[in-house]
């Protein structure tokens, strides 16, 4: 393995990681619970676990318009609830942070109804914060102590006095799983903000410097066993689909397409069967299945669209895993790739960036050049640019199943030497220019749409 690949495969690993519910309200729970370990960590009457199912603790929550537009409408798997109100309230009860997006792991049923309880007793509050970071969460969690648990009430752990208590906080920036400051009482425990002074900034996405032709390269010369693991994103996904095949989630997109009733309309193709597992996946998904998403850039409905048409394309016609591993890698770096332009929430629906990602998959495992890939994924921007994203909820999965049939479409019409015009809209000769145009659009030319959107929402 060169030390490029080597990179490029950490890129990989760092924004394709399984994630439980949907990744925003997840997110929100991530950061409560790894406030609460805060208070657990460093004052001694908290060190036994038992103490969160009866704590008299307050938690306080204030998120960006993208978080809260994410994480209103959509269900909290094993809940029945929808949500940030009882994301948080778990993430308090039973979250544990060093399971990053799977931070709700040990869900049960005696957590359930803690959560509800201080849902229900005002516990948790939600707020948005003034930021220009899309993507921002701190969670602030308060708890009251008897007067003998820090020894009258002096803590041996600061050296200070509390009459009030403790609190901790949290703050989740750029990315889901992203802690960059963590603080107990007052004082700054972590600091790791992007271009903040005395700070350490992590590696950005576009700091790799990937192109198209550098992934298409990587993708067809990599050594399998390298990328091997990246087919643990067809194990989780698939698993996901079989499920929303089988239950009542959502509003059935998937199991619709699927049905033997609506064969006329849908008939038995590639293209059906494709839509039907993608779709089935984030209806099971976005309804509060309790199995976990392969995500893709911090997105599970954006992980399950980037892999289930590649992969239903690979059960249908028998591609070998070593293929469908290269094909999956390819389709998530372009997803990856575009993603890092246009931020990780936008008012553009993640769906156009992972189904053109897919797109490219496709047009791998079908014998596909660097130039048909790039056809490809002109072929998307030219298409669905502008489906706007009003928000994580079950009605994603039509969102998806739209994104699956143009991915089908786009890589069949690349396949056969059809590709827009550059003299066409947005679309340039070079194809990273396409890319930045998309991008420009949907982070920059949609951000007055992103309030719109937002302030429909929360008026209703």
């Amino acid at each position: 393995m060169t030390e490029r690949q080597a990179e490029i495969i950490s890129l990989i690993r760092q924004e394709v990681k399984p994630a439980l519910g949907c990744t925003e309200p997840i997110a929100v729970a991530l950061a409560v619970a790894k406030a609460v370990e805060i208070l657990e960590e460093k004052c001694p009457c908290m060190r036994d676990g038992r103490w969160r199912m009866s704590a008299d603790f307050n938690v306080n929550v204030s998120v960006s318009g993208n978080i809260l537009k994410n994480g209103m409408g959509v269900g909290i798997p094993g809940t029945g609830m929808i949500g940030l109100y009882i994301a948080s309230a778990l993430g308090a009860v039973c979250g544990k942070s060093e399971y990053g997006l799977e931070v709700l792991h040990d869900l049960d049923s005696r957590s359930i109804e803690r959560a509800k309880s201080l849902v229900e007793n005002k516990k948790v509050k939600i707020d948005i914060a003034d930021t220009p970071h899309k993507l921002y969460i701190k969670a602030s969690v308060s708890v009251s102590v008897k007067p003998e648990c820090c020894h009258g009430s002096y803590c041996p752990e600061t050296g200070e006095t509390h009459n009030d208590g403790h609190y901790a906080s949290a703050v989740i920036e750029d990315d889901h799983d992203n802690i960059v400051e963590t603080c107990f009482d007052d004082k700054i425990l972590l600091c790791s903000h992007k271009g903040q002074e005395g700070c350490d900034g992590g590696k950005d996405i576009r700091d790799y410097g990937l192109t198209v032709k550098e992934i298409y390269d990587f993708a067809g010369s990599v050594d399998y066993r390298d990328i091997e693991f990246i087919l643990d994103s067809r194990n989780l996904n698939m698993a996901l689909a079989d499920e929303g095949l089988k239950g009542d989630y959502g509003l059935k997109v998937g199991k619709t397409i699927n049905c033997s009733r609506h064969k006329e309309v849908f008939g038995d193709d590639f293209m059906s069967y494709a839509m039907a597992l993608t779709a089935a996946a984030s209806d099971a998904r976005m309804a509060g299945c309790t199995l976990p998403a392969m995500s893709n850039s911090g997105s599970g409905n954006q992980g399950i669209t980037v892999t289930m048409p590649v992969i239903a394309y690979s059960r249908m016609y028998s591609v070998s895993d070593e293929q469908l591993a290269r094909a999956l890698a390819l389709s998530h770096l372009v997803a990856i790739h575009i993603k890092g332009y246009l931020g990780k929430l936008s008012a553009l629906c993640g769906c156009v960036i992972a189904s053109t990602g897919s797109s490219c998959g496709i047009v791998y495992l079908r014998g596909g050049s660097y130039t048909h890939v790039c056809s490809a994924i002109k072929n998307m921007i030219g298409n669905i640019t502008g489906m706007v994203c009003d928000g994580a909820k079950v009605g994603c999965a039509m969102k998806v199943a739209s994104g699956v049939s143009s991915s089908v479409q786009s890589a069949v019409l690349a396949m056969d030497g059809t590709c827009i015009s550059e003299n066409d809209g947005i679309i340039e000769k070079d194809i990273e220019k396409t890319i930045h145009n998309l991008a420009k659009i949907g982070s920059i030319g949609m951000q007055n749409t992103d309030t719109m959107i937002l302030d429909i929402m929360v008026c209703k």
